[in-house]
């Protein structure tokens, strides 16, 4: 609140005022989960995976589960699984044809009070095998005001700019410069967090087998 002028360095909250911050703050880094720039991980998980059983309920709902996930049987043998979306598993016309090991999954990302979603993987598989997927990292909450929360350089000042300009939101305009330090800072968080970009092309495509940089 120092930020947008509403109190002064060294204030104290009231107790309401504790209450109402808190409750803007975790709405806003709960909408930052939905921004993939923001997220400055991804996440392993896994999940036991039974013979003749697709779906799967996971608790704690990631937000987003990517590429690349595997299968890993029990002589530590890794097969990839291809994430795909409801169209493509919708297409799937006979989804009880045998049992093998999983090609695909697809997440529903459904919602709960107790947020859980499920996992379907396709073909079924025929045994015991464990399923790796990587999700988002999702940013945490503050249980409260004392909570500290580890995250990596450069976000204490992104979110204490981009909250003073949330919190004055329909109460009173905000100075240029927190709105500068507040857009500059989730930019360079945002330039760090962005995914690098490999081309690829399928070998039928061109016939030269050089290296690019080696020549060949």
């Amino acid at each position: 609140m120092r930020m947008i002028g509403e109190k002064v360095r060294g204030a104290t909250l009231s107790a309401n005022e504790q209450t109402e911050c808190l409750a803007e703050l975790n709405t806003m880094m709960e909408s930052w989960r939905l921004e993939r720039l923001m997220c400055y991980a991804v996440t392993e998980r896994t999940q036991a995976l039974t013979a003749s059983t697709e779906s799967y309920t996971v608790t704690s709902r990631p937000v987003k589960v990517i590429d690349p996930c595997f299968v890993r049987d029990a002589s530590g043998y890794d097969t990839p699984v291809t994430v795909v979306n409801a169209e493509s598993y919708g297409r799937i016309v006979d989804k009880d044809s045998g049992y093998t090991v999983p090609e695909y999954l697809y997440y529903d990302a459904g919602y709960s009070a107790t947020s859980t979603a499920t996992l379907t993987v396709y073909p079924s598989p025929s045994g015991s095998l464990t399923l790796h997927f990587n999700t988002w990292a999702e940013l945490q909450r503050f249980a409260d005001l004392s909570t500290t929360v580890l995250l990596p350089d450069g976000y204490q000042i992104a979110i204490e700019s981009n909250f003073a300009i949330h919190l004055a939101a329909g109460f009173r305009p905000v100075s240029a410069e927190v709105i500068k330090i507040a857009r500059d800072s989730k930019a360079a968080i945002k330039s760090v967090n962005a995914p690098e970009v490999i081309s690829r092309l399928d070998h039928g495509v061109v016939a030269y087998r050089g290296n690019i940089l080696t020549g060949p």
